[in-house]
C-alpha cells in the first residue's frame, strides 16, 4: 500500500470504547477492559495509525468480589484527558460507580482509583476543566441497574476531579431522537461546548454531536456519522484530536461480533456553521460515512510508525508481557517464579458450573485477537503432582476450546474440550481424550481462519508433523468482548497441583 494512505480499522482487536488525547508529537489511548485485569489498557502512538501498549493504568480492580470473574462488568468507557500537566482517567463500574486516576507520567505509575460518587449505573464519564478555573462532568446511564436510559447528567465537580457539586441536571433526554444515548465525549471549542456521544446502539448506531454556548443549554443535535453505503456497521463512540496544522481526526470502534469492537480512524473538519463533518461526506447536509482509506494524517515523516499492539511473546525472565490479561483479580501463586519461559501453577477450577469445566475460571491469561485470520502456537511442559493437572492453548468466549495436556495415571494425554454458555446461564462441556503422548512435552497450535473458524493442532516434542484435531471450533465472543486466545494451567480438586511451562508464545498472520 502507498505509504501515503492508511487502511481501516487502524486497530483489528478489540479496544472498545476508545478515547485519545494529544501531547505534541504523541498520542495516548485508551479504551474499556471490563473485567480483564490488568486493566485500562494505555497505547501510545506517533502517527495515529500505528499503536502499542505501553501500560495499564489499573493492575488490579480492588472491589469486592473481583476476585471472581464477573463477566461484562469492571471497567467501562473510560476518557482520557490532560489538564494541570498530569493524565486524567475517568471511567465507570456499572454497580459500583465513578472512578478517577491520574499520573504525571502515563508510561508510569497511576494513582490509585479514586470513586468520584457510588452509584449503580452511572457510566461513562467524561471530565471537562473549563477556563474560568470550574470543572465539570458528564455521564449516561445503564438501564440495567439504574432505571434510566438515553439521558446525559451533567455535573459540575471540585478541580482536583474527586467529587461532584450539587445536584446533576439532566442536559438531553434522547429517547425520542436519539435513543440508547451514551458514551459522552465533552469538549470546549470556540465559545461552544460540545458533546460527542453515540447513539441507536453498538450493532447499528450513529454518532451524533450535542452543542450549546452555556453548559446549561439548551443542547442542540446534529448527527453527523452513519454507516451509510459502506460494510462498517454502527461507526461510533469514541474521541477527537486536532493537530497543530489544524488537521482533526476522530477515532471510534465498530461492532466486529466475535473479534470484539475493532477501532477506526476518520478524517475530522470543522464547518463554517460550527458543527464537525466526519467521514466522507455524502451529500450536503454534514452527514458522512466511514471511509476505508484515507491519506495519513500529517505528522511529518519522521514520526510515522510501523508498530502494533503486541501479540507474540518469549517471556523473558519468566514475565508475560503487556498484552496479556487475566479473567479477574491475579493471584501471586499462579505464577511460578523461573528464568526464562512462562511457568503457570495448576490451579483449581472453580465449582460453579461444574468440576473441571474452564468457563469462569480467573486464572485463565489470555489476549485479543488481533486480527481477522491468524495463528498461535507455544510449546509446553507439563510438571505433574497429580492426576488431572492439565494446561494448553484456549480460545475463549461464551463458547470456548481449549487443546490441553492432562496427566492421567502412567501418561499425558492429549485432551480436546470444548464448552458454551447456555440461553439459561448453565455451562455444558465436552472432553474428547485424542490419544497419550510418549513425553510430557508437546508444542501445540491453533490457526484462526475466516468466520472464527479455529482448527487446533499439535506435534509431541514439538517434533514431525503437525496433526489436527478431526473436530474444528467455532469461536464466539464473550460478555461485551471479542473472543481471546491464550494459556492455562489447571489441578482436580481444591489443591493446586504441579506446573505448566510454555517457553514461546509465537502469533502469525
Amino acid at each position: 500500500m502507498n505509504s501515503e494512505f492508511y487502511q481501516n480499522p487502524i486497530l483489528c482487536a478489540d479496544y472498545s470504547d476508545p478515547d485519545i488525547v494529544r501531547v505534541g508529537n504523541d498520542f495516548f489511548m485508551v479504551s474499556s477492559s471490563f473485567n480483564h485485569m490488568p486493566g485500562l489498557p494505555v497505547l501510545h502512538s506517533t502517527d495515529l495509525v500505528h499503536w502499542q501498549i505501553i501500560n495499564h493504568a489499573i493492575p488490579a480492580l480492588n472491589l469486592p468480589g473481583y476476585e471472581y470473574v464477573q463477566p461484562g462488568k469492571g471497567v467501562w468507557a473510560p476518557s482520557l484527558r490532560v489538564h494541570d500537566d498530569r493524565f486524567w482517567i475517568f471511567f465507570s463500574t456499572p454497580d459500583e460507580g465513578i472512578f478517577m486516576c491520574h499520573t504525571a507520567d502515563p508510561w508510569g505509575e497511576w494513582s490509585e482509583p479514586h470513586c468520584v460518587v457510588e452509584a449503580k449505573g452511572w457510566i461513562d464519564p467524561c471530565p471537562l476543566w473549563d477556563d474560568d478555573g470550574r470543572a465539570w462532568l458528564v455521564h449516561a446511564f445503564a438501564q440495567s441497574r439504574s432505571g434510566i436510559k438515553h439521558q446525559l447528567q451533567l455535573f459540575e465537580m471540585t478541580p482536583d476531579g474527586r467529587s461532584l457539586l450539587g445536584e446533576g441536571k439532566i442536559i438531553y433526554d434522547g429517547t425520542c431522537d436519539l435513543p440508547t444515548l451514551e458514551g459522552p465525549k465533552l469538549y470546549k471549542r470556540q465559545g461552544y461546548y460540545y458533546i460527542f456521544a453515540p447513539a441507536g446502539g453498538v450493532e447499528s448506531g450513529w454518532q451524533s454531536v450535542l452543542r450549546a454556548r452555556t453548559m446549561a443549554g439548551p443542547w442542540e443535535v446534529k448527527n453527523v456519522l452513519f454507516q451509510g453505503q459502506t460494510a462498517i456497521n454502527g461507526p461510533h463512540q469514541g474521541g477527537w484530536v486536532e493537530l497543530d496544522n489544524g488537521e482533526c481526526w476522530f477515532v471510534h470502534f465498530q461492532d466486529a461480533h466475535l473479534y470484539g469492537r475493532v477501532v477506526h480512524l476518520q478524517p475530522m473538519w470543522w464547518g463554517d456553521d460550527g458543527w464537525p463533518r466526519i467521514g466522507e461526506q455524502r451529500d450536503d447536509s454534514g452527514t458522512g460515512q466511514p471511509v476505508l482509506r484515507w491519506r495519513r494524517p500529517a505528522v511529518g515523516a519522521e514520526h510515522y510508525a510501523t508498530c502494533q499492539p503486541q501479540t507474540s511473546d518469549e517471556f523473558a525472565s519468566g514475565k508475560y508481557g503487556l498484552q496479556w490479561q487475566w479473567q479477574a483479580r491475579p493471584r501471586a501463586d499462579w505464577l511460578v517464579e523461573s528464568a526464562s519461559g512462562l511457568s503457570l501453577r495448576c490451579t483449581p477450577l472453580p465449582v460453579r458450573y461444574g468440576d473441571g469445566v474452564l468457563y469462569g475460571a480467573a486464572h485463565l491469561l489470555l489476549q485479543k485477537f488481533p486480527a481477522l485470520r491468524f495463528s498461535a502456537m507455544t510449546r509446553l511442559s507439563l510438571q505433574a503432582e497429580q492426576d488431572g493437572d492439565a494446561g494448553g492453548l484456549i480460545i475463549y468466549g461464551e463458547r470456548y476450546a481449549a487443546l490441553t495436556l492432562e496427566k492421567r495415571e502412567d501418561a499425558c494425554w492429549l485432551v480436546y474440550l470444548y464448552g458454551w454458555m447456555t440461553d439459561a446461564g448453565h455451562v455444558l462441556q465436552t472432553r474428547q481424550p485424542l490419544e497419550p503422548l510418549r513425553a510430557s512435552t508437546c508444542a501445540l497450535r491453533v490457526e484462526v481462519k475466516e468466520g472464527g473458524i479455529c482448527h487446533f493442532a499439535w506435534r509431541e516434542n514439538d517434533e514431525g508433523e503437525w496433526r489436527t484435531v478431526n473436530r474444528p471450533f467455532a469461536a464466539g465472543k464473550g460478555k461485551w468482548v471479542g473472543a481471546k486466545v491464550g494459556l492455562f494451567a489447571a489441578a482436580p480438586g481444591v489443591n493446586a497441583g504441579g506446573v505448566c511451562r510454555f517457553s514461546h508464545f509465537n502469533v502469525a498472520d
